[in-house]
């Protein structure tokens, strides 16, 4: 019950938010000069992350970009996209795929907080089971705080909506965010 609450207040957000997002581009005038046109991709970053993991019959890959647009100094919104694909030899094999959205508050130049919205759809085929496939949906909210240094910011992230029969290990894990 609660995940389903969850969920569709997740969808809700997403929905505002998609809609204050179209609404003030199709305000603008059709008349933009070169210049304000440059102004919005002046403020707007591409980052992500990129990971790859391989042991003992073992596979993790992982891509996730994303893009942020910082509206001053100290405030950035931004959208992410993600798929990862775990593999464990004759136990199973997974496909994880879906999106964030992504708040960066920057109160001084060297510290970063965070709040990351992410929805997964998770497929798992499981191997040697008469359940051979599970589908579902994942959400997590992070929230995080690191160290910024020029592009790159280093830090830990806490997701409060972790429970026990979650995709993650744990509630709280490490992270490196770069942007450019």
């Amino acid at each position: 019950m609660k995940k389903r609450y969850i969920l569709e207040n997740s969808k809700s957000l997403l929905v505002l938010l998609v809609l204050f997002f179209s609404s003030c581009v199709f305000a603008q005038q059709n008349n933009t000069t070169p210049i304000m046109e440059n102004q919005f991709w002046k403020n707007v970053q591409f980052g992500g992350g990129l990971g790859l993991g391989f042991g003992s019959g073992y596979t993790d890959i992982s891509v996730a970009p994303s893009a942020i647009y910082n509206f001053n100094e100290y405030v950035a919104l931004g959208i992410g996209a993600q798929y990862k694909y775990l593999k464990q030899k004759d136990y199973y094999a997974s496909h994880l795929y879906g999106g964030s959205l992504i708040a960066l508050l920057n109160p001084i130049r060297e510290i970063q907080l965070s709040a990351e919205l992410e929805q997964l759809r998770v497929n798992v085929n499981l191997e040697g089971s008469n359940s051979n496939s599970l589908d579902y949906w994942n959400t997590g909210l992070f929230v995080g705080a690191g160290y910024r240094s020029g592009s790159a910011t280093i830090g830990a992230r806490y997701n409060v909506l972790n429970d026990k029969n979650g995709i993650y290990g744990s509630a709280f894990m490490p992270f490196v965010r770069v942007y450019f």
